[in-house]
């Protein structure tokens, strides 16, 4: 078995080498083709970091695809959905995890993509989804969203995928990012702010469980804040891409479910790879789950992977998806 292959996000001027070696310089599929010549020599995936979801599932997807095609491939880190669509878009890589709604952003080109349009990018398909966690400890006395006002609240990075859904999930509980006392952290940070008592909450959008929020309750008692069923009807009636979820009981120590809401992770490619190849991709991932020592591998399927797609699928995603699922 060939080892997992991690890195860290590199500086441009690699990620571009990279890209320029590994793009297939906009071949049709006819031209190109599973082994052919427009295939790249390197496969990067962008997944977020490193105490997330995306990172564990893109090292073993890496590990899965490289066996399966004979590319070599990677996953890297990096600053999650929004990041990755951008580097996706500017040839920093050629696959990558997002959230539905962020690629949805990027392709109309709203919110944090704002008259920056994406169009080169498009998807191979959902994988499962990221439970939107408002996260706290026993101590910080929290317990609904009202009680969030003047608060040290982590958000995530400006224009990140968790700023979005927290900004919404604000509106609908008639606040906004100013009746809070806004932190800019990632989930590892995140963590280690809510265990030294430096924050008091903090929004986190992941596959549950989350490496990060695990670490939390090794040493404290974690509180997931509900959304109540009224309220996620509102968000869910604005912002159709929002689904009801639950955090199961057990998850992190909790003793009952917590009802909360949730986008879709996905997949994406860039455009110019050929459709023999993200055909190749895309049966790697889809068919070998089982090599995926993480929960949330159960909920990778064909049947459900064009689920909550508001972008392009690749025609390569396409093809395999229209044979299995006939």
């Amino acid at each position: 078995m060939q080892k997992k292959k991690f890195g860290v996000l590199a500086a441009i001027t690699l990620a571009g080498s990279v890209f320029l070696a590994g793009c297939g310089g906009g071949e049709t599929a006819e031209e190109g083709g599973s082994g052919g010549s427009a295939d790249p020599e390197f496969l990067s995936i962008l997944t977020g970091g490193t105490t997330g979801t995306y990172y564990p599932l893109g090292g073993a997807m890496a590990t899965i695809v490289e066996n399966e095609t004979g590319i070599d491939t990677t996953a890297e880190s990096s600053q999650a959905s929004a990041a990755n669509m951008t580097a996706l878009a500017d040839g920093g890589a050629q696959i990558a995890f997002v959230q539905t709604d962020t690629a949805f952003y990027a392709a109309e080109g709203t919110n944090m993509f704002e008259g920056e349009k994406i169009d080169t990018v498009s998807a191979i398909g959902a994988l499962y989804p990221e439970t939107i966690q408002l996260v706290t400890t026993a101590d910080s006395g929290i317990a609904t969203f009202d009680d969030l006002a003047g608060k040290k609240i982590s958000v995530g990075a400006p224009g990140s995928g968790t700023y979005i859904n927290a900004e919404q999930l604000l509106e609908v509980h008639g606040m906004t990012m100013d009746d809070i006392d806004a932190q800019n952290l990632d989930f590892g940070e995140s963590q280690e702010s809510l265990q030294a008592g430096q924050i008091d909450a903090a929004f986190i959008t992941a596959g549950t469980p989350t490496g990060a929020v695990e670490s939390l309750s090794a040493t404290a008692d974690v509180v997931i804040v509900p959304v109540a069923e009224d309220k996620a009807t509102e968000l869910i009636e604005k912002y159709p891409y929002y689904a009801n979820d639950t955090v199961p009981s057990g998850t992190y120590g909790l003793t009952e479910d917590v009802p909360t809401v949730s986008v879709l992770a996905m997949l994406v490619v860039q455009n110019d790879l050929s459709e023999d190849l993200v055909y190749d991709i895309t049966k790697a991932i889809y068919e070998n789950t089982d090599q995926i020592q993480h929960a949330k591998a159960a909920f990778i399927k064909s049947e459900t992977a064009l689920d909550g797609i508001g972008i392009n699928i690749h025609p390569g995603a396409q093809k395999y998806f229209d044979e299995v699922n006939q």
